[in-house]
Formats: structure tokens, sequence, C-alpha cells
């Protein structure tokens, strides 16, 4: 199975997909800015997490099913990172820009990793 049918393989409505992409994405974002802000503050609380992962999400699934300017999106995305990680964190503007940083490198990083991953993965001999 290659990466393409696994991405245009769905049993139900389009709307599941979405819905489905948006989880999974929103779940990954709250991982990785569980990771940054543990990496930079120390023990932090892994519900706030979960309240800054979903909205970057939100804004990229929006604007790419609506085929909007991603380098909008992307600032954007950054843009809401920043002001949820200071709201919730309650930190100065330079430890949030250097959270929101750290959260875009592990990010990159991570998601470069597990989508070679699944490219090789599905290249594999059955």
């Amino acid at each position: 199975m290659d990466v393409l049918s696994l991405q245009t393989a769905t049993d139900g409505a389009p709307i599941t997909a979405v819905a489905g992409t948006f989880a999974l994405f929103a779940l990954f974002l709250s991982l990785t800015a569980h990771i940054a802000a543990r990496n930079v503050l120390g023990d932090v609380e892994v519900k706030k997490a979960f309240a800054v992962g979903p909205v970057p999400a939100a804004i990229a699934v929006v604007f790419t099913t609506f085929q909007l300017n991603s380098f909008l999106a992307l600032a954007l995305a950054i843009g809401f990172d920043f002001g949820l990680v200071k709201f919730l964190y309650g930190q100065s503007n330079r430890l949030s820009a250097y959270v929101v940083f750290i959260h875009f490198v592990v990010s990159v990083i991570l998601g470069v990793v597990l989508f070679g991953l699944a490219v090789i993965l599905s290249t594999a001999p059955v």
C-alpha cells in the first residue's frame, strides 16, 4: 500500500477523513508542544499542551481545505502558538518565543522522521 492510497482510503464521508486528520494532527502538535515546554521550562502540566496543539492544527486543516496561502497559515499558526504559550505558561515574551521555536523544531524533526518511517514501511514487501 503506498502513501497515496493511505491518504485517499476513506470508508465514510469526507468529513470523517478531515476530522480524523485534525484529531491526529492536534494530538501530534500537543505532544510536540509538551516536549518543547518540558525541555525549556522544566516540569509542566500535560493538560496545557493539549490546549496548545489543536489551534495550529485547526489553522492547518482550514487553510489546506480551502487551498489558502500556506505561508499565511504558518505565520498565523506560529502567532497563535506564541499567544497560547505566553498565556498558558505565563512566561516572558522571550521565553515564550523560545518555547515556540523549540516546538516548531521538534514538530518538523519528528514529522520528518515519522513520515520517512511511513514511506519506508509502505515500500516493504508484503
